[in-house]
C-alpha cells in the first residue's frame, strides 16, 4: 500500500524527552548567559567632582525616576509662586462700609457749611476749619465751591471710595491707588472738583488685602506637590556620562540607577533574559521535532543550528547599543547557510529567532528585529540551491534591497534624520556584501565539519575520476554502466516530481558499489561467461546477492562517503523479494512431488520461507531513495526485454512500479499516487530515448556479414571470436 505521510507525529518517548531536555538546557544556559551578560562589567569607582576617564554607556534600556531632577522641578515650581495675600470679598465689603461711614462722619462740617440756610460768613468759617488735610490749592477750590455743586462732589467721592474698597487693594498698592483717585472721578466734575473729592477720600483709602507668609508657603507646597516625579528613559548603549567631564550629582544618580557602582547582579533582569532564552530555544526545537523529525534525530544538525544561534547572539550582544554596528553584522549569511545545508523552512525559523534576539538586545528595537529577520529571509528566498557563485551575488543583492527598504521605512517614520539614514544605507550594503561573502566562503567548510552534504560535494562525487567510480568502471564495467543508466532514469524522475535530482543521480552512481567485493556474482559483469548461480542453491544465491548491500556499506565507509549517500545503499532494495531465486526455490521444492502442477508440489512450494529471499531493508525513507529503487528495477527489467518498443517498455515500467507498490515498499516515504504517475511517465520517456531505433548503416551490414562468414569458415586473419577486434554487442 502506498503511504502518503509528511513526518511521524507520534508522541514523545523517553528518549525524545531526555534529548530535548539535554539539548535545551545546554542552549538555554549559553544563550541566557550571553543575553544577560554585561560585556563591560567593571564597576565605576568615581566620586563627586572626579574627572571621568571615558564615556560610560547604559548596559541596558531602563526607565528610572530621577530624584534630583524631580526636586529641581519642584524647587522651580515653588520659586514661581507669587506672594499670596489674605483678600476676601466679604472682608472688602465690610471695609468699604466702614470707610463710607468714616467718610460721612468726616464731611459733617461740610454738609452744614453747604446747607442753603447757612449764611456766607458761617460757611466760610466752617470751610476754613473743615477737612484739615487739604492742600492749599484744593482748599481754595473748596472755599469757592458753590453750594449746589457740593452734592455732586460728595456723591462722586463716596462712589469712588466704595468702588476702591470693594476691589482688592493690597497694602503695597495703596499709595499708587491714591494717586489715581482724581483720574477715576466722573459725574460731570471739573478738574478742581475732582481734585477736591480725591483729597477728601484719600486718607480713607486703606488696604483690604495684606501679604500672608502662611498662605504663600501653603501655595508653594501645593505647587510643588503637583509636580509629577520626572522619569528618564535611557536606551541601551546611550552615553550617560561623557568622558573628560567632572562627575556631577546627576551623573552619580544615573550610575546608581544602573547599578554600575557595584557588582551586585540584577537578578530580575537576569531572570528575564534566561526566560527569553528558554522561549527562543524551546520554540525552534519543538518545530524541528514536529515538522523536521529527520533533522531532529541528527545530532550534527542540532549542534550546527545551536552554534549558529549562539554565535549570532554573541555578535549582536557585543555590538548592541552602537549607532550602526548592529546593522553591519552579516546575520543574513546564517539564513543562507541553513537554507543551503538543510532547507528553507529551518532557515526561516532560525532567522526568526535571531531577529528576536537582535531586537531584544538593542533596547526592544522593532526596526532592528525587522531588519535582521526580513534581510535574512530575503537571502533565503534568493539563494536557492547555492550551486553557483551567481546565486550568492543575487542573494546579497536581495538582502541589500530589503534592508535598504526597511531603514528607509523607519526613517520616514521619524526614527532617523537624513544623515543617519545615509549611514544606515551604507551599513545595509556592508551587511549584504558581508553576508554573501560569508555564506559562499563557509558553507562548504561547515558542511564538511558537520557532516552535511553540500552541492559542491555532490558535484565532486559525481566526477567519473572519483576513485570509487574508477574502480567500478575497471572492475565491474557492467555494474558501472548499469549505475549510470539508473542515475539517468532516477534524475529525470526526481526532476518530474520536484525532488532533489542531484543527490538522486549521485546516490545512484554509488548504490551498487558492494558488487566490487564479488563482481562475477552478478550477471552484468559475467560477459557471457559462467554463471556461478547455476551451481548454487537458490537460498545460497540469495545470500550472495544480499551480501552486496552490507559489503557496499562497508566499502562506502572505507571510502569515507557521506552518510547521506551511504543510507541509499540498503534502501535501494528495501525489503523487496529476490523473485527469481524465490521462484527457483519454489520449483526446486515442488520438483519431488511432480512440480507446481500437483497439489503436493504447490504445498511444498508454499512452505518455502519468503523471508529468506527478502533484502534486509530498510524500506526507502525518502522520495529520492524510492526513485533509485524503481530505476534500478526498471533498468534491469527493460534490459532483459527482447523487444524494446514503446508498448513493451511502458508495460514493463508499470509492472515493476506496481509490484513495488503492492509489496509496500513505499510505506515509509513521502510518495503520492500523483508522484508515481509522473515517475512512470519520466521513466518511459527516458527509456525510449535510450533505446530508440537507429538507421541501419550499410557499412555495419558489411561488417556483420563478414563476421558471420568468418565464424562459419573457422576464423580469418583479421581476427575471429574472442580476438576483441569485432563490433561490440
Amino acid at each position: 500500500m502506498l503511504a502518503h505521510r509528511t513526518e511521524e507525529t507520534g508522541g514523545l518517548n523517553r528518549g525524545d524527552i531526555g534529548r530535548i531536555a539535554l539539548v535545551a538546557f545546554g542552549l538555554i544556559v549559553m544563550l541566557g548567559a550571553i543575553l544577560g551578560a554585561n560585556l563591560a562589567p567593571a564597576p565605576v569607582r568615581l566620586e563627586l567632582g572626579d574627572l571621568v576617564p571615558g564615556d560610560i554607556r547604559a548596559p541596558r534600556t531602563q526607565t528610572f525616576t530621577s530624584a534630583l531632577q524631580t526636586e529641581a522641578a519642584r524647587a522651580a515650581a515653588r520659586d514661581g509662586v507669587e506672594p499670596q495675600y489674605d483678600y476676601t470679598s466679604e472682608r472688602a465689603i465690610a471695609i468699604a462700609a466702614e470707610q463710607l461711614d468714616a467718610f460721612r462722619r468726616s464731611i459733617t462740617p461740610l454738609e452744614t457749611a453747604f446747607d442753603p440756610e447757612t449764611d456766607d460768613e458761617t460757611r466760610q468759617s466752617l470751610l476754613q476749619l473743615a477737612v484739615p488735610q487739604l492742600s492749599d490749592g484744593v482748599r481754595e477750590t473748596l472755599m469757592a465751591l458753590a453750594p449746589d455743586r457740593w452734592p455732586a462732589v460728595r456723591d462722586e467721592a463716596a462712589r469712588i471710595l466704595d468702588a476702591t474698597e470693594r476691589s482688592e487693594l493690597r497694602d503695597t498698592d495703596v499709595a499708587f491707588e491714591r494717586t489715581r483717585l482724581a483720574d477715576r472721578m466722573a459725574g460731570g466734575l471739573d478738574m478742581p472738583e475732582r481734585a477736591l473729592a480725591a483729597e477728601i477720600i484719600a486718607p480713607l483709602v486703606v488696604p483690604n488685602s495684606s501679604f500672608s507668609s502662611l498662605l504663600t508657603e501653603q501655595e508653594k507646597d501645593r505647587r510643588a506637590a503637583l509636580v509629577v516625579p520626572l522619569e528618564e528613559r535611557i536606551l541601551q548603549g546611550e552615553i550617560i556620562v561623557r568622558g573628560g567631564t567632572k562627575l556631577t550629582e546627576l551623573d552619580l544618580e544615573k550610575i546608581d540607577a544602573f547599578g554600575l557602582a557595584d557588582t551586585v547582579p540584577d537578578v530580575a533582569s537576569l531572570g528575564g533574559w534566561f526566560l527569553l532564552a528558554g522561549v527562543l530555544i524551546a520554540v525552534p526545537l519543538g518545530w524541528l521535532w514536529r515538522f523536521r523529525r529527520a533533522l531532529w534525530h541528527r545530532n550534527n544538525v542540532i549542534v550546527l543550528l545551536g552554534l549558529l544561534i549562539i554565535f549570532a547572539a554573541f555578535a549582536l550582544k557585543l555590538t548592541a547599543g552602537r549607532p550602526a554596528l548592529p546593522f553591519i553584522l552579516p546575520t543574513a549569511a546564517i539564513g543562507m547557510l541553513v537554507a543551503i545545508l538543510l532547507d528553507a523552512g529551518t532557515a526561516t525559523i532560525t532567522m526568526i529567532v535571531i531577529g528576536l534576539i537582535a531586537g531584544a538586545v538593542n533596547g526592544l528595537s522593532l526596526e532592528l528585529a525587522t531588519y535582521t529577520f526580513l534581510g535574512g529571509f530575503a537571502g533565503i528566498l534568493a539563494i536557492r540551491r547555492g550551486d553557483r557563485l551567481q546565486a550568492f551575488l543575487q542573494a546579497g543583492l536581495a538582502v541589500f534591497v530589503t534592508n535598504a527598504l526597511i531603514v528607509t521605512t523607519f526613517g520616514l517614520l521619524g526614527e532617523h534624520d537624513l544623515t543617519g539614514l545615509v549611514q544606515l544605507l551604507g551599513a545595509a550594503a556592508l551587511a549584504a556584501g558581508g553576508s554573501a561573502i560569508a555564506a559562499v566562503g563557509s558553507f562548504a567548510v561547515l558542511g564538511n565539519l558537520f557532516g552535511i552534504l553540500t552541492i559542491f560535494q555532490l558535484l565532486e562525487l559525481a566526477n567519473p575520476s572519483q576513485p570509487l567510480l574508477r574502480r567500478l568502471l575497471l572492475e565491474t564495467p557492467g555494474t558501472y554502466h548499469h549505475s549510470l543508466m539508473v542515475g539517468n532514469l532516477a534524475e529525470r524522475a526526481a526532476t518530474a516530481i520536484g525532488a532533489d535530482p542531484l543527490i538522486t543521480r549521485v546516490a545512484a552512481y554509488y548504490h551498487d558499489i558492494g558488487k566490487l567485493a564479488n563482481p562475477r556474482a552478478f550477471i552484468e559483469n559475467q560477459a557471457g561467461g559462467e554463471n556461478i548461480h547455476d551451481e548454487l542453491e537458490p537460498e545460497a544465491s540469495a545470500q550472495v546477492l544480499k551480501a552486496h548491500v552490507a559489503e557496499g556499506i562497508d566499502i562506502a565507509y572505507q571510502a569515507r562517503l557521506p552518510k547521506v549517500l551511504i543510507s541509499f545503499i540498503p534502501q535501494h532494495h528495501g525489503t523487496s523479494v529476490m523473485s527469481f531465486f524465490f521462484a527457483k526455490a519454489r520449483e526446486a521444492a515442488a520438483a519431488p512431488y511432480g512440480g507446481l502442477g500437483s497439489a503436493e508440489g504447490r504445498k511444498a512450494a508454499d512452505a518455502v520461507d519468503v523471508r529468506r529471499f527478502r533484502h534486509a531493508g530498510p524500506k526507502p525513507q525518502t522520495r529520492e531513495a524510492a526513485m533509485i529503487m524503481l530505476a534500478d528495477g526498471v533498468e534491469a527489467a527493460v534490459r532483459s526485454l527482447d523487444s524494446r518498443d514503446e508498448g513493451a517498455i511502458r508495460a514493463m515500467v508499470s509492472r515493476i512500479v506496481n509490484e513495488r507498490m503492492d509489496d509496500g515498499q513505499f510505506d515509509e516515504c513521502d510518495l503520492t499516487l500523483r508522484d508515481v504517475e509522473k515517475i512512470k511517465s519520466a521513466f518511459v520517456d527516458q527509456l525510449l530515448g535510450m533505446y530508440h531505433q537507429r538507421v541501419a548503416y550499410p557499412q555495419n551490414k558489411v561488417v556483420e556479414l563478414e563476421a558471420r562468414r568468418s565464424a562459419a569458415g573457422g576464423g580469418s586473419p583479421s581476427g575471429g571470436p574472442g580476438s576483441g577486434s569485432g563490433p561490440s554487442a
